[in-house]
C-alpha cells in the first residue's frame, strides 16, 4: 500500500486537518512520513542566487518543520522534515520524484473563480504533474 507519504504544511491551522486524517493511514500501512514546507517569500526565492542568509521567515519554517517532526516521532511515527525554498507547486513535484513518495497528502481552501486560480493552483498542478496519488482535503472553514 504506502510506504512514504509526502505531507506538505502552510504553518497554519490547516496543517491539522491533513495530519490527523494522514496519521491513521500511516499508522495501518507503516508509512513514513516527509513533512515539507516550501517558503517562498523574496528571501527563499533567491536564497542560493544571492547567497542570502536565511530571513526570519524561513527561520520560523524550519522551527515550526522541526516541531512537527518531533511530535509526530514522539507518536511513534517514522518521520522526515524538509524545508524547501522556492515555488511551492514545483518544490513538492521535485520532492515527490526525489524521495520516491507514493502518495502525496495535502489540503486545499475550497476557494470560489478567481481565489481557485491564485489558491488552487498550488494543488492542481501537484496533482497534475505526479505520477502518484494525490490525496486532496478541503480545510474546514
Amino acid at each position: 500500500m504506502y510506504r512514504h507519504i509526502l505531507i506538505p504544511l502552510e504553518n497554519s491551522p490547516a496543517d491539522e486537518t491533513i495530519l490527523t486524517h494522514i496519521k491513521p493511514l500511516a499508522q495501518i500501512t507503516g508509512a513514513k512520513l516527509l513533512l515539507v514546507h516550501v517558503a517562498d517569500g523574496w528571501a527563499a526565492r533567491n536564497f542560493d542566487q544571492l547567497k542570502l542568509a536565511e530571513s526570519d521567515e524561513m527561520k520560523q519554517d524550519r522551527l515550526y518543520l522541526e516541531k512537527r517532526s518531533r511530535e509526530l516521532t514522539a507518536e511513534g511515527f517514522s518521520c522526515d522534515a524538509v524545508l524547501a525554498l522556492g515555488e511551492p507547486s514545483d518544490e513538492i513535484i521535485k520532492l515527490a520524484r526525489e524521495k520516491d513518495v507514493d502518495l502525496i497528502a495535502m489540503t486545499t481552501h475550497g476557494h470560489r473563480f478567481i481565489s481557485d486560480i491564485l489558491y488552487g493552483a498550488t494543488a492542481d498542478k501537484v496533482r497534475h504533474e505526479v505520477d502518484v496519488p494525490v490525496l486532496l482535503l478541503k480545510v474546514k472553514s
